[in-house]
């Protein structure tokens, strides 16, 4: 799309939310309080519908809060500290089996954009062996990935490599070029800038797993407490899908002031990878599900009781697109 039309799409796009808002303008804004995993191009929409002032369009004052990684934006929601987040959904359900009220109710990706990647010297799995690995946190989507691939490659996570919890991926970065980890498990851009300074990649992660990523989750308690509240903040964080989608300027400003990225290149290509996987009507995926369960079953056999179902609520993605406030978004005006 032109820069011409995906500046025309977003003042559509400001339009719409503007005239469908159910706050006038001279109501106090909500706080809403929205954590943030690890600051990557896949969490990107969250920053976006701030800084496009989406979130008070719809009668809303986002605070961001960084976590550091899924766990701990669980305990923090279950303590009733922020108000949604992107929890893995290996770590949602397994909160949920331990009594929380955590509740998906949407995955924006399809499948992860994560690799691994390792000194020059480690280009295979069985090479791992005895090394070191950064990952954000135990319990998050990095901790999990790293973990269902080792035991997928015939490795033992507990016994034959070290899981070491180290923050963002520019700090796993850093300790992977201070030697002091061996490898490091990056999300996009993050792992294309390993290949530029000549790490290897040890397996990508889209081709290894189908798990859809990127949640948007919060309380059932929160949904019944105030049903609008959530259904508002959904607006607007599928309106800065749109946004993000349809206008590639303010896309590509979004990542370089977010991710604080210099260059271009990386720029173009992770916004050019991510309007495409960004799912519009990102409806909680729950085929993809099954992903989960298998590895939620290695330490809770009792999850194989549930099914997915009870883990979600479509209903917020169900009612935007049945009315057409997603299709609407993409259209020109």
């Amino acid at each position: 799309m032109s820069s011409l039309a995906g500046r025309a799409v977003f003042g559509f796009i400001l339009t719409l939310i503007f005239t469908s808002a159910a706050f006038p303008q001279t109501r106090p804004l909500r706080k809403v309080r929205v954590g943030v995993t690890s600051v990557t191009v896949g969490n990107i929409i969250t920053y976006v519908a701030r800084d496009a002032k989406l979130f008070e369009r719809k009668g809303l004052d986002a605070e961001i809060v960084q976590m550091q990684g899924s766990a701990a934006a669980a305990k923090a929601m279950t303590a009733g500290h922020i108000d949604f987040a992107p929890i893995a959904t290996p770590t949602a359900i397994e909160a949920d089996l331990a009594g929380a009220d955590l509740t998906i109710l949407a995955h924006t990706l399809e499948s992860v954009t994560h690799a691994l990647m390792a000194r020059p010297e480690i280009r295979r799995p069985e090479d791992l062996r005895g090394k070191k690995i950064a990952i954000s946190s135990f319990g998050s989507l990095t901790d999990f990935l790293v973990r269902h691939i080792l035991r997928q490659k015939g490795l033992n996570p507990e016994r034959d490599v070290t899981l070491v919890q180290i923050g963002g991926d520019a700090e796993r970065l850093t300790a992977l070029s201070r030697g002091a980890v061996d490898a490091a498990a990056l999300s996009f851009p993050g792992y294309a800038k390993a290949q530029k300074l000549g790490y290897s990649m040890v397996w990508d992660s889209s081709k290894e797993i189908r798990y859809p990523g990127i949640e948007i989750v919060t309380r059932r308690a929160t949904i019944q407490r105030d049903r609008d509240f959530v259904m508002n903040y959904i607006k607007a964080h599928l309106a800065g899908i749109a946004l993000f989608k349809t206008n590639p300027t303010f896309g590509r400003r979004e990542i370089k002031r977010t991710l604080k990225v210099d260059d271009e290149g990386l720029v173009s290509d992770a916004y050019l990878l991510f309007a495409k996987l960004f799912i519009p009507a990102p409806y909680p995926n729950i085929p993809g599900m099954r992903t989960s369960f298998e590895y939620v079953a290695q330490t809770h056999p009792e999850i194989w009781r549930h099914k997915p179902e009870e883990y979600v609520d479509s209903s917020f993605v169900e009612e935007l697109d049945k009315s057409g406030f997603i299709k609407g978004m993409y259209q020109r005006p």
